[in-house]
């Protein structure tokens, strides 16, 4: 467990100082952020807070996991390199979409499509290599639809060709989905970044908890059939101290903002975890939060549509606006407590998951 502990202080440590870093330098080249004018008013005074807050999480969390095994001197895992290539490689989409909105100097980055189109490339590369690294029988991902474990729904069974095509394009719902909900999470001071470091702590319990019931080392009939768990924990803890450090300078007033280019990233790290540690449908309970800003912002727009349909072209909104937290700012809640409710319910989700994790590993004992 000296990986784990050795990637998260790193981590923390290298992300605070290196985000102070990075305040200065996106302020100087002016990096800075475009407030959506039809947005709540009180985000207009954060207009000009430098942007792109996610480069050090990612680059810090990268830099803690290296760091870690290298004074260990152990290698790197399959599965571990594999999330790291995937949480990169949508951090580059979201960075090219921040990197528009600073050039044009407005709110609007990629297109949906062409974001969805990076996000395609970089899980189809993901998904290939995942099916290949086999280990004791064991590849990073699997042609099984995973649960708390895998399931009995398997996307090969009409063939491996057909099973590759099927997953990738599961995977492409699973990526996607995170790194969007963590995208749309990422709209108030700290919110996302708090929210991720308590789903990639508890990723570090799964992780840690399946390295210790593993089919390769335990005579269980319930042990976990996952590649590599400890190296996927010490990824867990790298990430969750890179939100960590950065969080301190994110808390409300925010001093740096994520950008796409955090919650692009830290979305496909954590679909990158559930897929490799077969956790694919837990996520959606670990990640419950970033599960109802979503579908608070997939009703708004059903319900306009659906309404605009039936009211000759005038629609009608199912809140003051989307995502959910700007309804409440609408409401007249403060920002900060906003924060800190949607951090409880994080919590509670997190919790909800680890308790669901567990209690079936204790039922099938």
């Amino acid at each position: 467990m000296k990986l784990v502990v050795i990637s998260a202080l790193t981590s923390v440590i290298v992300s605070l100082v290196g985000t102070r870093w990075f305040i200065t330098l996106a302020t100087r080249h002016g990096w800075a952020q475009y407030v959506r004018e039809d947005g709540p008013v009180t985000h207009q005074t954060k207009r000009g807070t430098p942007q792109m807050g996610g480069i050090p999480i990612l680059l810090s969390a990268v830099f803690g996991y290296a760091f870690a095994h290298a004074v260990t001197l152990t290698m790197p895992t399959s599965s571990g390199l594999l999330v790291v290539f995937l949480m990169l490689g949508t951090g580059f989409v979201g960075f090219l979409d921040d990197w528009r909105k600073i050039r044009r100097e407005r709110s609007l980055g990629l297109t949906g499509r062409e974001k969805l189109v990076g996000q395609a490339l970089v899980t189809l590369v993901f998904v290939v290599l995942a099916t290949r690294f086999a280990r004791d029988g064991l590849t990073p991902a699997s042609f099984h639809i995973s649960y708390l474990r895998d399931t009995w729904v398997n996307l090969a069974f009409a063939g491996t060709g057909v099973g590759l095509v099927l997953l990738v394009l599961w995977a492409n719902v699973i990526i996607a989905g995170a790194s969007n909900g963590v995208n749309l999470t990422d709209g108030l001071d700290g919110q996302a970044a708090g929210a991720c470091v308590m789903v990639f702590g508890a990723y570090v319990l799964i992780a840690i908890w399946q390295f210790n019931q593993s089919c390769q080392t335990a005579l269980s009939a319930r042990c976990y059939a996952v590649r590599d768990p400890l190296d996927l924990a010490v990824l867990a803890a790298a990430i969750m101290g890179g939100c960590f450090g950065f969080l301190w300078w994110n808390a409300f007033p925010a001093r740096l903002f994520m950008g796409d280019v955090g919650s692009l990233g830290l979305g496909g790290a954590l679909a990158g975890l559930a897929i490799t540690s077969r956790t694919e449908l837990l996520m959606v309970i670990v990640g419950g939060l970033f599960v109802i800003v979503t579908m608070s912002s997939i009703l708004q727009t059903g319900y306009f549509k659906l309404t605009k349909r039936r009211n000759g072209g005038v629609g009608k909104r199912l809140f003051k606006m989307a995502p959910l937290h700007h309804h409440f700012e609408l409401v007249g809640w403060e920002q900060i407590t906003i924060t800190i409710r949607f951090w409880i319910v994080c919590g509670l989700c997190v919790g909800l998951g680890l308790g669901i994790f567990y209690a079936e590993w204790v039922a099938g004992r």
